[in-house]
């Protein structure tokens, strides 16, 4: 039994703040505010409390807007990322602080600085979740306002990330130059090289020159896929391209955003899940998340009656500061396709069509399948997306972590002190005491 324990694949397990997005339910009685410390301080010692990896913060750089309003159903007003998680550094010992930072409209040298303090003040727990931007609107908030074209925003990206790791290796024993085609600095920097040696970095995307960059670039790849067999595709896939960065499989992890709903039968937990999906999508948000594809206002819909018979107005501004959804014709016909195969309203094909990565049942069983995907090569873990703001990992980590401990697939104590000790990522050495390739 111990050398079967010890050949299982180890499950690695993150906490996603909630209420970034429509998956709050903000209407249930126990979910609490986005901004009060003790919301972040709750779900932090609870992650911690279920030995995860690290806690995660997403990021907006402007408020949401639809039909030319801030839009009313969306999250108004968070606090800025490493502020939030600085504070946790004090009210936390292991678990590792991830923080979205966009690449697109910051400067290197600064976020080099702010991730070695947030690495130094939380003893090695720092991860930097690399996000871009070629959102025109966004930029509007900064002094180059949209400047960058959307096909400069990796190569962008990947020379920040280069720049950043050259200034944490430089630390405050040697000077630094870098010239570039987006970037050239040269001086000092003022903060000793951070106790990872490079903190954690993270990237969140699908796409074809997101899953590159994330091989070249990135320890963690934060996804989503709805089945084991799209989870098998993507990870092999992606595992492939580490090679030609003279890179190993386990150097980089694969961890899609998932959702977990548990309930003492198979049949309650469905019917939680169904609830819960029913309150994520109220009727307002069917119709937005509809004038989000269609790109005209459809406020005289029913959201109980069927989807339009026309096709959607491309690019049309509507909505300003959302995820790009891709090609609105194609997704069109989809939902279209979808609503006419099942007979589905307006509320329920949004509700069918955008359901996140789900994992619903027992304990047990929601135990059994994470750990199956993990086995099966379709993961390494999982970032934990909770419908409630602060408490919605309680049960989780009450009812699923010791079962995944029982079949020997996760910790039942933290080994190390860093998060790339749990992760099971090499300290990198300095660039300056690296053998040439």
């Amino acid at each position: 039994m111990t050398s079967t324990r010890t050949a299982r694949k180890q499950i690695h397990l993150a906490a996603h703040f909630p209420g970034v997005n429509n998956t709050t339910v903000w209407a249930d009685p126990r979910s609490k505010s986005q901004i009060d410390f003790t919301s972040f301080e709750h779900l932090a010692r609870t992650a911690e409390r279920g030995l995860f990896d690290f806690f995660f913060l997403a990021e907006g750089l402007r408020l949401r807007e639809h039909k030319g309003r801030i839009h009313d159903l969306d999250v108004v007003g968070r606090p800025e990322s490493l502020t939030v998680l600085n504070a946790l550094a004090a009210v936390t010992d292991r678990l590792g602080l991830a923080a979205t930072v966009n690449a697109t409209f910051n400067e290197p040298y600064e976020i080099a600085r702010r991730f070695a303090s947030l690495d130094h003040l939380s003893g090695g727990r720092a991860a930097w979740n690399v996000v871009t931007s070629s959102d025109a609107f966004t930029g509007e908030n900064f002094r180059r306002g949209g400047y960058l074209d959307r096909a400069d925003r990796y190569t962008r990206a990947a020379e920040f990330v280069e720049l950043t790791r050259e200034l944490w290796d430089a630390g405050t024993e040697r000077p630094f130059r870098h010239d570039g085609q987006h970037f050239t600095v040269e001086g000092e920097f003022t903060v000793p090289r951070p106790p990872q040696g490079h903190p954690v970095v993270i990237q969140a995307g699908d796409s074809d020159e997101g899953r590159e960059f994330a091989a070249s670039a990135a320890d963690v790849i934060f996804t989503r896929h709805g089945t084991l067999e799209a989870g098998q595709v993507f990870y092999a896939d992606v595992k492939a391209r580490l090679a030609r960065y003279r890179r190993e499989p386990d150097d980089l992890k694969i961890m899609p955003g998932v959702t977990v709903v548990l309930g003492d039968t198979a049949a309650e937990a469905q019917e939680k899940a169904s609830e819960i999906r029913r309150r994520q999508v109220s009727p307002q948000n069917a119709i937005l998340a509809l004038e989000q594809i269609w790109g005209v206002d459809l406020s005289s819909y029913d959201p109980d009656g069927p989807l339009p018979d026309f096709d959607p107005v491309v690019d049309s501004g509507l909505t300003q500061g959302r995820t790009h959804r891709g090609d609105v014709l194609t997704l069109a016909e989809k939902w279209r396709t979808l609503s006419h195969a099942k007979g589905l309203s307006i509320r329920q094909t949004v509700i069918e069509a955008s359901s996140r990565q789900s994992f619903i049942g027992t304990p047990d069983a929601v135990a059994a399948e994470l750990d199956a995907f993990v086995q099966g090569d379709a993961a390494d873990g999982f970032i934990l997306v909770p419908h409630l703001t602060p408490g919605g990992l309680d049960d989780f980590v009450d009812d699923v972590v010791p079962l995944l401990q029982e079949r020997g697939a996760f910790r039942t104590e933290y080994e190390g002190t860093t998060l790339r000790s749990h992760l099971g990522l090499r300290t990198p050495a300095p660039h300056h005491e690296r053998t040439p390739a």
